[in-house]
């Protein structure tokens, strides 16, 4: 038995992302109805950026930290320990202004702790969550896969490299604003991908 860890980040929560990434884990549990299935809403629950205490306390030996700090650390642990068990990770992420949801860069920014996600070695850095492959469901106005405009995937596939998931696979819906036809297109073109995956 697998577990599957389902990340919605839309800033709503009937998002085109959101759907995309539900539609991805309603295919896949019909085809692996065993698995776990775990849900991380940052739309309903956003992470809170990170502030000086909350980094104070991630660079803070456990044995060193007070009660404040422990408790400053909590959500992070809950996070790591999150993903630290999934198997499969399934990232539903809208475009916004070329870059993706902030709640997502909190979230990242929370998971990203050295000596637990990922080290420093003589060869530079390691990511410590191996093992694990992505699926990003990318919901976009516009078309941009393939083009310099598109700073969205390669931040994507960097981020989750660094921590060490290097399995990622990309499933697009463009042009969700450029007219109904063009919209129909992507979102079926989008349930083709999921189809595929998910049987795979």
């Amino acid at each position: 038995m697998s577990t599957l860890l389902q990340i919605n980040t839309s800033a709503r929560a009937a998002g085109q992302a959101n759907r995309l990434a539900d539609d991805f884990v309603q295919a896949w549990h019909s085809q692996h109805p065993q698995d776990r299935i775990v849900l991380r809403d940052l739309t309903r629950q956003p992470v809170p950026h990170l502030d000086e205490r909350t980094l104070n306390a991630f660079f803070t030996p456990p044995e060193q930290r007070d009660a404040d700090l422990q408790a400053a650390v909590c959500l992070s642990d809950e996070l790591i320990a999150e993903i630290q068990a999934a198997d499969v990770i399934v990232i539903g992420v809208p475009m916004y202004n070329f870059g993706i949801p902030s709640t997502l860069k909190a979230y990242f920014d929370h998971i990203a702790r050295a000596g637990i996600t990922f080290r420093y070695t003589a060869n530079g850095p390691e990511g410590l969550l191996k093992g694990k492959r992505a699926i990003i469901l990318a919901a976009r106005g516009g078309v941009y896969s393939g083009t310099p405009q598109d700073t969205q995937s390669a931040y994507l596939r960097d981020f989750l490299a660094f921590v060490g998931i290097t399995e990622v696979e990309f499933i697009y819906a463009e042009g969700l604003a450029m007219g109904d036809e063009q919209a129909a297109r992507a979102k079926h073109a989008a349930q083709a991908c999921i189809q595929h995956l998910t049987a795979a």
